[in-house]
């Protein structure tokens, strides 16, 4: 098995449409390496060619706004050998581990017969693992790869680990729902206990941690050697330091990103797409207090900053001046 190069343990987990270089640089840059201990890009959709080494380096950013840490390259898809030629790739690209998302519940991956569609089949999970496993070898860079507990159900969760760990992976991240549980509140942690008990790899726990102590909670309940937060950062970025957040420093994180991510033809709005989830700042509720429903109903960007820098500065009622314009 190949070491891991992750400098703590725990971990931020890969998100589509959201663990982008941007996203990443502003969760990194506000949580120390004994903190923070990696992260990964979102997924890099495979098709039916490797995907160019440049591409893979857009993916992976700027190495200088990992602040020490590894960030991995996560690669989706179905075809062996497109897989493991962009797995190839990825290592040329500079990346210092390589995840396989066998989780992706989303339409488009299971359509494509990718993500967690091949948790319904063992076999295939084995044969996509070995096929990248081998196309890196000789690297020095470790593979990884991050499953659901099932499909419909749990009862394939055994076979999965162990066809993770014979096709040559060094890390298993268990996402502790099913595809059909999709992100449903109730997440089971036996479920990590059992791939714990069956591989003899580390295995990384994931899912229903929303807070600092849940992270060590996990590990010492169910025997995995990291926790990998994923939805709860996006509510609270300084999750994994426990730092609690003023309404200036939450404000700030926010008004970065909106003007990082400024012009985004994404189809959801990314700071709004955060707004949705925020918890940091002071106070029971954060900085955007009890009416959430109110931050999400501002349309324009300059408004949702104006805004924000209004319960930065510490306005009581920062969306007053904008909703009685």
């Amino acid at each position: 098995m190949i070491a891991l190069p992750f400098v703590s343990p725990f971990l931020l987990a890969p998100m589509e449409g959201v663990t982008t270089p941007d996203f990443r640089e502003l969760v990194l840059s506000r949580n120390d390496v004994a903190s923070l201990g990696g992260a990964t890009t979102e997924f890099v959709r495979v098709i039916d060619k490797p995907i160019p080494v440049s591409a893979l380096s857009r993916a992976l950013g700027d190495r200088d706004k990992a602040y020490g840490r590894p960030v991995g390259l996560q690669l989706l898809g179905s075809n062996l050998e497109a897989m493991a030629g962009s797995a190839a790739n990825a290592v040329e690209a500079g990346a210092p581990f390589v995840d396989i998302n066998f989780g992706c519940p989303a339409k488009g991956a299971l359509r494509g017969l990718a993500g967690s569609a091949t948790l319904d089949d063992p076999r295939r999970v084995f044969a996509l693992v070995q096929a990248c496993s081998r196309a890196i070898e000789n690297s020095g860079v470790p593979l990884t790869t991050k499953i659901r507990a099932g499909g419909e159900d749990d009862i394939l969760l055994e076979e999965l680990a162990k066809a993770t760990e014979d096709g040559g992976a060094s890390l298993l991240t268990v996402h502790c729902r099913t595809r059909r549980e999709a992100y449903r509140d109730t997440a089971d942690w036996d479920r990590l206990s059992r791939a714990v008990q069956t591989v003899a790899i580390p295995v990384c726990g994931n899912g229903g941690m929303q807070i600092t102590s849940d992270m060590p909670r996990m590990m010492a309940e169910t025997g995995c050697a990291f926790a990998m937060v994923g939805r709860a950062a996006l509510g609270n970025p300084w999750i994994f330091s426990g730092h609690r957040a003023s309404n200036r420093e939450a404000a700030d994180f926010l008004l970065q990103y909106a003007a990082l991510t400024s012009g985004s033809k994404t189809r959801q709005s990314p700071i709004k797409q955060l707004l949705a989830m925020w918890t940091a700042g002071e106070g029971d509720f954060g900085l955007l207090g009890q009416d959430r429903r109110a931050w999400l109903r501002l349309q324009e960007e300059r408004d949702i900053c104006s805004a924000l820098e209004a319960a930065g500065a510490g306005h009581e009622t920062p969306l007053s001046a904008i909703f009685n314009d």
